[in-house]
């Protein structure tokens, strides 16, 4: 039996099976990747609701794993030399693509086209899409100046139409389907949340409401949308 005791996130959120990935999460655009990851990958995990809140996220058992107090995080308790714990979501796809051999190609060029896309995602388009939900829908839209909302409407715009062009004539964002898709196609429904695909020009688009389709109606994907569950 593993021994996580070394981590005092534990502590808080016990582990009932310390053999097996501890995940850390909510079931947000970013959380989700993991959980979707996880599933499709079919590696044994477990999960555990942090919530958003500062007594979660800001609490010293979260921060003993994740500084930057965000979900989510990761134990796997058989990592490379040891417990490893881990966090951002887009090192922790990567890290779950090299353990399982799956989702990030079979050679060195395409696993580096799988990364690019993967970094589009979390330089751009997850930062962008946040925003945007901040100005549109959260305590942002109280601003009166117009500013910042017509930024990020503008920026989510542009990615859409890049991704619209990279998604010409293919299902997937780097070919097969990867751990770029399951970090990009989580932001893009986050749209629907947003109720900000009217104003993004979503529902005008061809490839992208496409492959959202696609990337959802994957089992794995609809195991995966609520885990660990939302609070009733």
């Amino acid at each position: 039996m593993s021994d996580l005791s070394s981590f005092p996130i534990t502590s808080r959120w016990p582990a009932k099976d310390p053999s097996v990935i501890q995940l850390y999460s909510f079931p947000t655009p970013n959380g989700v990747k993991v959980s979707i990851a996880l599933e499709e990958m079919g590696l044994a995990y477990e999960p555990h609701l942090v919530t958003l809140s500062d007594a979660d996220v800001k609490s010293d058992a979260f921060l003993s794993l994740n500084p930057n107090n965000k979900i989510p995080a990761i134990i796997d308790p058989n990592g490379p030399n040891g417990p490893l714990g881990l966090f951002e979501s887009g090192a922790i796809l990567l890290y779950l693509a090299e353990k399982s051999g799956k989702f990030i190609g079979t050679t060195a060029a395409d696993k580096a086209h799988v990364t690019q896309w993967l970094m589009f995602q979390m330089g751009g388009l997850g930062p962008m899409l946040g925003q945007l939900g901040f100005f549109h829908k959260f305590a942002g839209k109280e601003i009166e100046d117009p500013r910042p909302r017509e930024r990020y409407i503008g920026e989510a715009k542009r990615l859409l139409a890049v991704l619209e062009k990279q998604l010409e004539g293919q299902d997937w964002i780097a070919g097969d389907y990867s751990i770029a898709d399951m970090a990009i196609a989580p932001w893009l429904n986050a749209l629907n949340f947003y109720g900000a695909k009217e104003i993004t020009g979503f529902n005008d688009l061809t490839n992208v409401p496409a492959y959202v389709d696609r990337f959802l109606a994957r089992p794995a994907v609809d195991k995966a949308k609520n885990i660990p569950p939302r609070p009733a």
